[in-house]
């Protein structure tokens, strides 16, 4: 099967962010999108360029459009969430994100009436009913497909520091799970999910495909669900690790640290220099590691196995991004990293709220919500 690439400006970005509708009283999710997309559809009908349907009833998407900068970018998607905001104000209906929602139920979520979702969830029945999950996405433009595969073999080596830095799902149907991210080994269980195959050349992804689409795995490429892959559409390399991230500053400090690495990539094969990769069983221990144990997993960093808790790898590797990062225009952005170091990820602020309320989980939802509203880490 011929999978062609989309040509695409090198180093630019472009952010997808999942966000739960939750009752402004109860904290519970609501199955309001279909109103919020329909407020929102365009004069002349179609979708609206920056918000989107997901899979359940409980979820809104905002997307950027395709921009040389993360801080462009985020504009694109806080202009989207005031745009929601005027439908969903009125409605007492807040905006929240997180890996995964503290003490819903997934039993009690509705499948939005479409027909490729309805043949995800007859294929994958219980497994695909339990995806009440939230992420963030990142496209970085690669601007020769040559690089595409290369390019990604080496993200898998910074897996754990996006994951760990993101993990904002300890909470589980009302319990804590005793994961950082329990949303990363949730989505695994769907077909195609999970971490990627690391292929060498673009035919043998082409013959993967080939393989998924005639034995009726898949019908479309954008049916494989990997943590990250390559976006042939849209002519970009696609992470997909990071859970569901609560405000703005952190959902761009996560796609500068990224952006940053694909862009630090790119120029190590422009200098004919060799790029750090790891075996398939170190960044599959990695994922987890990182989903555990989060800012406290101690990391696989090379194929000799040596070893660095996640903290002072991330500390390590913001300095090395620094000069990538002045060049993209992104050094502000990925300073906020050091905003996560020092006020906790996600999951650590979600069970110290809870501490802070006998083990509460209301209060968590609280926060979140505000967090989003505020715009930071509070």
């Amino acid at each position: 099967m011929h999978l062609p690439f989309a040509p695409s400006e090198r180093s630019t970005v472009g952010i997808e962010w999942e966000l739960a509708l939750v009752d402004k009283d109860s904290g519970d999710l609501r199955q309001v999108a279909q109103t919020v997309l329909d407020a929102v559809e365009p004069a002349g009908g179609g979708q609206h360029p920056h918000i989107r349907q997901e899979l359940l009833l409980n979820t809104v998407e905002v997307v950027s459009g395709v921009n040389r900068t993360v801080r462009a970018a985020g504009d694109d998607l806080e202009r989207a969430i005031e745009e929601i905001r005027t439908v969903t104000d009125p409605l007492r209906v807040e905006l929240m994100c997180a890996g995964t929602h503290p003490f819903a139920r997934w039993a009690q979520q509705k499948v939005t009436d479409k027909q490729r979702y309805a043949t995800l969830i007859d294929r994958t029945q219980w497994w695909g009913r339990q995806m009440l999950i939230y992420g963030v996405h990142v496209h970085v433009g690669i601007e020769d497909r040559s690089k595409v595969l290369p390019i990604a073999r080496g993200m898998l080596a910074y897996f754990g520091h996006l994951q760990a830095l993101s993990a904002s799902s300890p909470f589980w149907g009302g319990k804590d799970t005793g994961y950082a991210s329990n949303r990363a080994l949730m989505f695994q269980q769907l077909p195609t999910a999970g971490l990627p195959f690391q292929f060498e050349q673009w035919d043998e992804l082409e013959g993967y495909v080939d393989d998924m689409v005639r034995t009726g795995v898949i019908d479309a490429f954008d049916e494989v669900r990997w943590d990250l892959r390559p976006s042939p559409r849209f002519g970009t390399l696609e992470t997909r690790i990071s859970d569901g991230t609560s405000n703005i500053t952190e959902v761009l400090a996560l796609a500068a640290l990224t952006h940053c690495l694909v862009e630090h990539l790119s120029t190590l094969l422009d200098e004919g220099k060799e790029i750090p990769t790891l075996p398939p069983w170190f960044a599959q221990e990695n994922k987890w590691r990182s989903a555990r144990y989060g800012m406290d997993a101690i990391l696989i960093l090379d194929r000799d196995g040596e070893e660095e808790l996640v903290r002072d790898a991330v500390a390590r590797l913001l300095h090395e991004l620094e000069p990538t990062a002045a060049r993209l225009g992104c050094l502000d952005e990925l300073d906020h990293v050091r905003t996560i170091l020092r006020k906790g990820a996600g999951y650590q602020r979600q069970r110290a709220v809870a501490r802070r309320n006998g083990g509460e989980l209301g209060p968590v939802v609280e926060n979140l919500v505000a967090e989003l509203r505020a715009g930071r880490p509070l």
